[in-house]
């Protein structure tokens, strides 16, 4: 039972660590941000950062890597990653992409605080910043996939882009969303907004490429 009450504990440190982190480091930047104080506004031990991640560089990359852990698994609930893309006939491939969509859409509305999302913004200025998104990556494949593309062409690349960002804008731009609307969060009736305006795109493009 003793154990059993210490793993959880040790795990919950571990989340408290994680959140104090992303909001010192998006409210300071790395270099003015200290592994003491990233503890002691976590009310967690020292020593817990070297047992779960070594050092601050370290605990810095386990930012993301959580993130993208939990939106794999997450992701899993409705991908099938063993399924190839080209497997799948057109409509199953869009089918399939207008889902991930929606769910990319539920996922970042709810599991992405702001001040990881301010966090996020700053490394994609960083030209070391990489992450590996099993799921960002079958959807990468899936477009491809429709629009009988190459994964690396040019098109595809902006196209993903660009899809991507009907899914994030609102919540990345809140000054243009949420402050207009004299709101703190996203109602229901937004989310589905954000959804359809999604799907609205993406159908648009097809069109465009005469494939519906």
């Amino acid at each position: 039972m003793n154990k059993k009450i210490t793993k959880e504990q040790s795990n919950n440190s571990k989340t408290r660590i994680l959140n104090s982190a992303v909001k010192l480091f998006a409210e300071k930047g790395y270099d003015a941000v200290s592994i003491r104080e990233i503890c002691r506004n976590a009310g967690a031990n020292l020593c817990m950062v070297s047992y779960y991640w070594g050092g601050k560089k370290e605990l810095y990359q386990g930012i993301l890597d959580d993130l993208i852990e939990k939106q794999t698994l997450y992701a899993k609930q409705f991908i099938d990653f063993n399924k190839a893309p080209e497997t799948l006939s057109k409509q199953e491939q869009i089918e399939t992409v207008i889902k991930v969509l929606e769910k990319f859409v539920d996922f970042f509305y709810s599991n992405i605080s702001k001040e990881l999302i301010i966090l996020l913004l700053k490394e994609q200025q960083n030209e070391e910043f990489k992450v590996k998104s099993p799921a960002f990556d079958y959807l990468v494949k899936l477009i491809a996939c429709v629009f009988n593309k190459k994964v690396n062409e040019r098109e595809i690349i902006f196209k993903t882009l660009f899809i991507i960002s009907q899914v994030n804008s609102a919540r990345i731009l809140p000054a243009f969303s949420l402050r207009r609307l004299g709101q703190d969060n996203f109602l229901p009736e937004d989310i589905k907004i954000i959804k359809e305006n999604v799907k609205f795109y993406f159908k648009a493009l097809l069109k465009e490429s005469n494939i519906v």
